[in-house]
């Protein structure tokens, strides 16, 4: 493999570096929460438009796919482009909308998730085509939406409806310019009990539906404690996120009770695993209560609801994974070292790509996944530069070392 081929790479990716953090800024300096990316992926599109895109589709839901090449082997590129709320505003340093610059690093809501990685694979396209698409390769860059609310949805689409099935995925959520190979699942539960309300003057008159709960969620505590582990991707994590009750008035015992469970899910945990784990608490059986996954039905921006269960299975690609082989390779003829291979502690879209359709995926992207998320939300510049010779070299370097 040329050295002159991964001089080239370099040059170019700081030759547009100035430019990808400017669109970066931009990007920043719009809001773009879930179901409401729509202005968002209008200045995506003017961008691959001044880029040369071969092609740039809007699909039915909103997802923003910019083609470059036209030949059978697909290769696709995802960033999810909604990003969580700023929160508390007085927790910030820099105003999140701004896109501020300083020593070398740029501050705002989704620098690091995940604004950072559309930007670096929108000037990655450039690059490409700029040294010439492979014949037999059609390259997708992916802007995809929802993934905050509902991680892999945007690709359950994709696939399913817009028929586009790479045979490589690329996450570019935040990872420090190592390269992942999967994380742990999760789902979402709702366990319910059921009282009878009286008036709070005379509780022993009704049954409080809250003191059935009681006594789950101990049981949901010390459930934590057992959870399978896995060496790689860690120990399996259940927690009650939320609790809510109902009653007539609040002069009245309360009739139902439900808590909200985060399950994480580590290797060999299942939908199937999860919800028997939770009809099996003694607690559960003892006061009849019952267990429900959740639905995700919100709309996507252009109005399209795509509903689907809020599971989203647990993935991992062999370390001897030929797709895994070739990331190591490109990163040591591009930086000259070897890389960290490693894993996100939270989830993304690889939940459908990986985990639903065995496509196989890997994750490379600027930033640091510590910032996701928080007031201190940051994307240094290099890593833009770095993720651009990464994503162009992947492409463009030969399998052969």
């Amino acid at each position: 493999m040329s050295e002159k081929l991964v001089a080239k790479i370099a040059e170019l990716s700081k030759k547009y570096t100035n430019d990808t953090a400017q669109f970066l800024r931009d990007l920043i300096a719009i809001p773009s929460m879930s179901s409401q990316e729509g202005e968002v992926v209008n200045r995506i599109k003017a961008e691959m438009k001044k880029l040369d895109y071969d092609e740039i589709t809007i699909d039915p839901m909103g997802n923003i796919l910019g083609r470059i090449g036209n030949g059978p082997r697909v290769i696709a590129f995802d960033a999810h482009i909604d990003t969580v709320d700023v929160g508390n505003p007085d927790l910030w340093e820099y105003d999140p909308f701004k896109g501020k610059v300083e020593n070398g690093i740029i501050y705002g809501r989704g620098a690091s998730d995940m604004k950072g990685g559309m930007a670096a694979i929108a000037y990655a396209g450039k690059i490409i085509k700029e040294m010439g698409v492979p014949d037999d390769l059609t390259i997708y860059m992916v802007g995809s939406v929802q993934e905050e609310d509902c991680d892999g949805l945007c690709w359950q689409y994709i696939v399913n409806e817009d028929n586009i099935k790479p045979e490589l995925v690329v996450i570019t959520e935040p990872t420090n310019l190592n390269i992942y190979r999967g994380h742990r699942g999760r789902m979402e539960m709702e366990i319910i009990t059921s009282g009878i309300s009286c008036h709070g003057s005379a509780p022993e008159r009704g049954v409080n539906a809250i003191y059935k709960m009681a006594d789950i969620v101990k049981d949901v505590e010390q459930l934590n404690n057992r959870l399978k582990d896995d060496l790689f991707l860690g120990k399996g994590t259940v927690t009650i996120s939320e609790i809510r009750s109902t009653s007539p008035s609040l002069c009245a015992v309360a009739d139902s009770a439900t808590v909200h469970l985060d399950r994480r899910l580590t290797y060999g945990e299942t939908i199937d695993s999860a919800v028997s784990e939770i009809k099996n608490l003694n607690s559960f059986k003892k006061h009849q209560a019952k267990v429900n996954v959740l639905d995700y039905d919100t709309p996507s921006y252009t109005g399209l609801t795509y509903r689907t269960k809020k599971y989203y299975p647990t993935w991992a690609m062999d370390e001897n994974h030929p797709a895994v082989i070739k990331a190591d390779m490109v990163y040591q003829k591009s930086f000259n070292q070897k890389p960290v291979i490693d894993k996100w502690t939270f989830s993304t879209n690889g939940v459908a790509t990986a985990g639903m359709f065995g496509i196989p995926t890997i994750g490379f992207g600027p930033a640091n996944e510590i910032y996701a998320h928080s007031p201190q939300d940051q994307c240094p510049i290099e890593h833009l530069t770095k993720a651009m010779m990464f994503y162009v070299g992947l492409i463009k370097i030969e399998d052969r070392i």
